[in-house]
Order: structure tokens, then C-alpha cells, then sequence
């Protein structure tokens, strides 16, 4: 790019190089990430401080960190940190550019290490999250906080859609550059009896050969060497969806593309016990499309999104998390579902916001002429819905989520604990600074303050001493720090005391009765499986079941907390990954979802036993941390403790007689390198781990029985069970 664009000319046209704030609501592709990088390298070359670019997203944590990475090359360097609550983050220190997801900046604040008051600029990518019920209230808070922190702070908000940017900027104190214009034009249409009806009066016919008019929409915009994005409102349909499309996509490969995707198509679902939807994803990707959703592991995802963005996969049928930041634009997006399942209400419209999302993706900048976005209509009527509420609509304005229970309750104590806030004028001044405050009045504000400050010193998080300074709790504080909800830490308080005696399935449930570890729903067919199962174990559950006929809504809960724990339970035991994704109706992306909230949470139980005293169920927490995280039996622990070896490879060494650390001391390389799914280079790294020369001769040991036998798949198993080497 020789020039700025218009909207990057008017950004730059507001004093944002001089540390003006600046709101940039403009179009995905129009150069958003531009502005905020020579934002943070004039912030760094000019020695003010540190740049943060706070994303919501993991993935797009590690686009971005990719993507900075470049300016190594100007002796600036890039670090990046999504996880780990419990740390100050004192590795961070060195680093110009600091890319974090929005919840590790928030448990950093809470830690308040050194250097966090260096920070000179702070990048708020997809601040219309703030609309958003999980994210928005913590992305909301940490702009509050790192503003009353660091009042020399410089913030820099972007988004593609924001309808009330005037009363974003309004909050933010900062400038606003609101744009339509995009490098690449957007066409917005309907899809109406074989004929495309565009918001500008223009139709385009599309040829109707393939007797569907989805495939026929597909096939139009390969023909002219496009590529497509479809987004439908469910897993089940994204796979469907896409197995139906997939014989019309082949015949558009080149040999070269088929040749490297089959190559890249082997990576996923090869192995006998892989998951059933890796194995169909796999396949799909040999015809060069594929689907995306939040249930597929990171690595599918990634090789689902790197393949998209080298022009190897022509088309993905995607759920609408795929909007969400993640940049993969395509010549067509195709919105065919605009309604989605709600439990509550059945299936509902989507927002405007959201579609507004999925249409912006449409348009490949260095490909591309023009994008198109297209809707599909059934009737005359439904065709009339969708342009009046979808394509000549504006989002939806943005709103402060703040005001829940748990959200405002959970970021008081943080506030509190993090020594950000000492008495309830200091809290009004933080709340002053939410866009929480800038939308609602005065009156319900207090309500909510005053309602969560009561809920923490009644739960013994926070007390005060007589001059009405507020402190946090030993307990508090380890919460806070924890990053885990207030509900969590009282849960554990109350309840490790009691415990005389625990099984895992006992402490999993208990992990799954706390707020932070995300459930699997028990579906009305299941229920009476699960009230046998309960019913069963009733001695071993640490949290009594609700009474059914009296909270039905309670009971259900409790029975999918059941349900996740007993997920848990058989990872832990060493199930294959493809017996958990049928029996339980899940993803390998859900299951490594819920392994890594447990493993959290079963180390916060830790932390919070150590702060009531219970000593005792110190050993049995760590193991079970331990086991959750690899997801083994205890006889595999010492030897899951090396690096590279994994719940696969440990069960073979143990399975072959080296069941030991001890045992592989003395165990010869070519011995240890026999053994399935191991080989020489894994062979001599565990022998550096354990210390001993790689040359070193050592005396065989004798295999056990089952160790003489071969396995010809244990290649294939490593594959499926993802091990921690890979």
C-alpha cells in the first residue's frame, strides 16, 4: 500500500499520534490495525512506555502476537500472555508489545506488577464486545481500571460495527472516525427464486443447475475463482451442510491443491479411535471445504483457517463464532440461517449486530473487486423481512452489560483486592469511569454497587475497619487473584473443610458446581440415566442434589453438573477422545474447554484449602490437578511428568514395562525407542530429561508380557488422543 486510506488519513487528522483517545469504527478491511500499530510504535520509539493490544479471543491473540512479530526486526519486541491468573506476569516486563487477551489483563491489573504503570497505549480490538454478556463487563472494567491506574493512558478503540460510536467516544474521552468506506465494496443481498436482489436495486441471476439453490450460490462464486463463507446457525448443520456441498467443490482443485490439502487432510482424523467429526472433517478437506465451530480443537481450527487463507479451501460452512475477529474474508458470505436455537425462547432472529458481522467478512482485499453478502429467502415475505430488519438496518446500539449480580460483584473484588479501590468514594469514582455509568442513572448504579458490596462482606471476602476502608479477606484475595468467581471461592470455603474423605468423581463434582467451569447439558432423554447415576453415587457427591419437584430448573442444573464431572471422570481414566465425543455429544474443542477450566479450578482448590487449613486434601487436589490435566490414570503420573510424553505415550512405556522413571534410567535407548509411537529422537529426549548421557550404554530390561506384543497403531492413537508433544 503506497497511500493511507480516507478513513485511516481522517484517524491520524485527530491528534491520536499526539496521545488524543480515539474510537475507529470503520469497516473490516479498512485498515483499523494499521492506525493502532503506528500508535504503538510512536509510543515505543518515542520511549512514553509499553503498548497493550487487548483482544477477546485466544486466536486472535495469536494472530496478532504472529503478526507483530515483524517489528523484531526494529528491536522491538512482542510477548503475549492469555492464561496463567495466578501470576504477576513478571516475564512481561521486557516486552514493548504486550498482547493479551482481555481477561489476563484484567488478572494483571489485579496483581498491579511494576510495570503495568508503563503502559502508554492500550489497543481495545472489537470494543463493541462491550455488548457482549461474558466479555463485555470485563473488557469494560479493565478500560476503568488501567484509565484510573495510569491517567496518562492512551486508548485506542476499534471495531467494525458500532451504532452509538458518539456515546462510545463520549465514555472514553476520545475522538471518533465513523466510516462506511471499504477498500474492497460491499454488496448486500437476498437470494429470492434463483435471482440475487441487492440493496441498491441491482439483481444478479444465478444459474440453477445443481437442483439446491445453496450449491448453486456456491458453485457461482467458485466459477468466477471465489471463495465462500457460509454461515448457518448450528454445529450439526455446518457439518451437514458441508458433507452435502462438498461433491460440487472438488471438481474447482487444482492437482496441486488436492495434492497438498490430502497431505494436510492426513493431519486430522487419521487414527482408528479419532472422533467421528475429525475423521469427517478429514475427509471433507480433501474437497477442498470444510466446517468451523467452536467444538473442533485449536489445531483443526487453525489448519481449517490457514487453509482457507492460502486459497487451498474454497469454501467453509461455519457457526457464527467465526465472525468474531478472525480475519478470513471471502469474494461471498452466504447467510443462510438468521435464526438460532434459544432454550428459553425457541429459535429467535439473530441480532443485526451479529449479521452485520458475518456480511463484513465478504470481499478478499488482493483478490477481490467487490464482496457480496447474501441472505437466502424462501417467500416474498420473508425476502421483505430480511431487507427491512437485516440489510437496510444499522446494528443494534451497544450496551453496557455491567449490570449483573455476578459481573459486578466479581470485579469489585478484584478492584478491592488489587488495591485499585480502598472505600466506596473510590469505588463511585472507578464506577464513574464504566460505560456501566455512562448509561445508567445514579440511582441504579448505587443499587448495584451497594447489592454486591453487601454479597462479598457477607461472604467474608471483603471486610472494613473503623475508618470504612476496605480490604479483602485472606480469602479474597486468593479469589481475586485465583480470577475465579465469588460464588466459587465461598463454595470451597464451606465445603474442603467438611470432607473426611473424597473420590474424584466427589471433587469433580464439586468443581462443576461452581459458576466457572462450563456444563454439558443433560438433554430430557438422558435424565433418568443420570438420576440412576446420581442415585448411585449419592455418598460420594460433596453437593447435595436440589429437590426436583420443589426447583425443577435446580435439579437440572445440578444433573448436567453431574454430567460434566462424569466427563471429566472418564478423561481422566483414559478413555479415548472419540468414546467421550459420542457418549457426551461434544467436541474435541469442548472437551479441551472443560479439561482446562477443571485443571484451573482443581488448582484454585487448592490454593483455597490452603487458606482454610484443610492440609489434609492438599495430595489428593494436586494428584487429581495433575491427572485432569493429562487426563491419565495415577500409575501414569511419574512418567507424564516428562516432557513430550503424553497420556499415549506414557500408557505405552507402561504397557511395555518401563512403568517408571527408575525403569527408564536403566532401560537402553534402542529399548526405550522400541516402544510404539516413541522412536530414537523421543527416546534420547528422555534420556537428557532424566540426565543421563544420550551415549550412555545402559543394561536392557526384560519387556513385560504385554509389552512383547505389537501396536500398530500407536502412531495413529498419539494422533487421536492429542499428546502434549504435539
Amino acid at each position: 500500500m503506497s497511500q493511507l486510506f480516507p478513513p485511516q488519513e481522517q484517524a491520524f487528522d485527530t491528534g491520536v499520534l499526539d496521545g488524543k483517545n480515539l474510537v475507529l469504527a470503520i469497516p473490516t478491511s479498512s485498515g483499523k490495525t494499521l492506525v493502532s500499530e503506528v500508535c504503538m510504535l510512536k509510543a515505543i520509539l518515542d520511549g512514553k512506555g509499553k503498548a497493550v493490544y487487548l483482544v477477546p479471543l485466544k486466536s486472535l491473540a495469536r494472530e496478532k502476537y504472529n503478526e507483530f512479530a515483524k517489528y523484531e526486526a526494529l528491536g522491538i519486541s512482542t510477548a503475549m500472555s492469555v492464561g496463567d491468573y495466578d501470576s504477576p506476569g513478571t516475564k512481561l516486563s521486557d516486552a514493548d508489545i504486550l498482547v493479551l487477551t482481555t481477561e489476563r489483563a484484567d488478572s494483571l491489573v489485579c496483581h498491579d506488577p511494576e510495570w503495568i504503570h508503563s503502559i502508554a497505549v492500550l489497543i481495545a480490538d472489537e470494543i463493541h464486545l462491550v455488548n457482549d454478556t461474558s466479555r463485555g463487563p470485563t473488557l469494560e472494567m479493565v478500560l476503568a481500571k488501567l484509565a484510573r491506574m495510569i491517567p496518562t493512558i492512551q486508548i485506542v478503540a476499534l471495531s467494525a460495527t458500532i451504532a452509538n460510536g458518539e456515546e462510545i467516544a463520549g465514555w472514553l474521552k476520545a475522538e471518533l472516525v465513523k466510516s462506511t468506506w471499504r477498500p474492497i465494496p460491499l454488496s448486500e443481498g437476498i437470494l429470492l427464486d434463483g435471482r440475487i436482489r441487492f440493496s441498491d436495486g441491482s439483481t444478479r441471476a444465478i444459474r440453477r443447475s445443481k437442483g439446491d439453490e445453496l450449491i448453486d450460490l456456491v458453485c457461482d462464486t467458485l466459477d468466477e475463482k471465489g471463495q465462500v463463507l457460509t454461515f448457518v446457525s448450528s454445529r450439526r448443520s455446518a457439518v451437514s451442510v458441508a458433507g452435502k456441498i462438498a461433491p460440487f467443490v472438488r471438481p474447482y482443485l487444482s492437482r496441486e491443491a488436492s495434492q497438498e490439502l490430502s497431505r494436510i487432510s492426513d493431519r486430522i482424523g487419521g487414527g482408528p479411535h479419532a472422533p467421528e467429526a475429525s475423521k469427517i472433517l478429514g475427509r471433507l478437506l480433501k474437497a477442498g471445504i470444510a466446517f468451523h465451530h467452536a467444538g473442533l480443537a485449536s489445531q483443526e481450527r487453525t489448519i481449517v483457517e490457514e487453509s482457507f487463507k492460502q486459497n487451498l479451501l474454497k469454501v467453509i460452512v461455519a457457526t457464527p463464532t467465526l465472525a468474531a475477529g478472525i480475519n478470513l474474508p471471502a469474494r461471498r458470505v452466504i447467510v443462510r440461517d438468521y435464526r438460532r436455537f434459544d432454550e428459553e425462547r425457541g429459535n429467535q432472529p439473530i441480532p443485526v449486530l451479529e449479521y452485520k458481522q458475518m456480511a463484513g467478512r465478504a470481499g478478499r482485499p488482493k483478490y477481490d473487486e467487490y464482496g457480496e453478502s447474501v441472505l437466502v429467502a424462501r417467500t416474498d415475505d420473508e425476502y421483505d423481512f430480511l431487507m427491512d430488519h437485516y440489510v437496510s438496518a444499522d446494528p443494534e446500539e451497544i450496551r453496557s452489560k455491567l449490570a449483573s449480580e455476578s459481573a459486578i460483584r466479581f470485579h469489585l473484588l478484584t478492584a478491592i483486592a488489587g488495591k485499585t479501590v480502598s472505600n466506596r468514594t473510590e469505588i463511585d469514582q472507578l464506577i464513574e469511569g464504566t460505560f456501566f455509568s455512562f448509561q445508567y442513572s445514579s440511582h441504579e448504579i448505587d443499587e448495584h454497587v451497594s447489592s454486591a458490596l453487601a454479597f462479598l462482606e457477607e461472604g467474608g471476602l471483603i471486610g472494613s475497619d473503623e475508618a470504612d476502608h476496605l480490604y479483602a479477606t485472606p480469602l479474597g484475595e486468593k479469589a481475586a487473584k485465583l480470577y475465579i468467581d465469588p460464588v466459587t471461592a465461598i463454595l470451597f470455603r464451606n465445603v474442603l473443610p467438611t470432607i473426611a474423605e473424597a473420590t474424584p468423581i466427589g471433587i469433580l463434582h464439586l468443581i462443576c458446581s461452581t459458576p466457572d467451569e462450563p456444563l454439558v447439558r443433560v438433554t430430557q432423554s438422558e435424565q433418568e440415566d443420570y438420576d440412576v447415576f446420581v442415585a448411585a453415587h449419592e455418598d460420594e457427591l460433596l453437593v447435595s442434589p436440589p429437590d426436583e419437584w420443589e426447583d425443577y430448573d435446580s435439579y437440572s442444573k445440578f444433573l448436567s453438573q453431574v454430567k460434566t464431572a462424569r466427563m471429566l471422570d472418564d478423561w481422566i481414566s483414559e478413555r479415548t477422545e472419540r468414546d467421550i465425543t459420542e457418549d457426551y455429544d461434544v467436541g474435541m474443542g469442548d472437551i479441551y474447554r472443560h479439561v482446562e477450566a477443571a485443571d484451573w479450578l482443581a488448582y484454585s482448590a487448592s490454593e483455597i484449602a490452603r487458606v482454610v487449613g484443610a492440609w489434609r486434601l492438599l495430595p489428593s487436589l494436586q494428584s487429581l490437578r495433575a491427572r485432569v490435566r493429562d487426563g491419565v490414570l495415577p500409575e501414569l503420573l511419574e512418567l507424564v511428568s516428562l516432557r513430550g510424553i503424553g497420556r499415549v505415550r506414557g500408557r505405552m512405556l507402561y504397557n511395555h514395562g518401563l512403568k517408571t522413571l527408575s525403569d527408564l534410567s536403566r532401560a537402553s535407548l534402542d529399548q526405550i525407542a522400541r516402544v510404539p509411537a516413541i522412536g530414537p529422537t523421543i527416546a534420547e529426549s528422555i534420556k537428557q530429561q532424566l540426565g543421563l548421557e544420550v551415549g550412555e550404554s545402559n543394561k536392557e530390561l526384560p519387556l513385560t508380557k504385554e509389552g512383547q506384543e505389537t501396536t500398530d497403531s500407536a502412531q495413529t492413537l498419539l494422533e487421536d488422543f492429542g499428546d502434549k508433544e504435539n
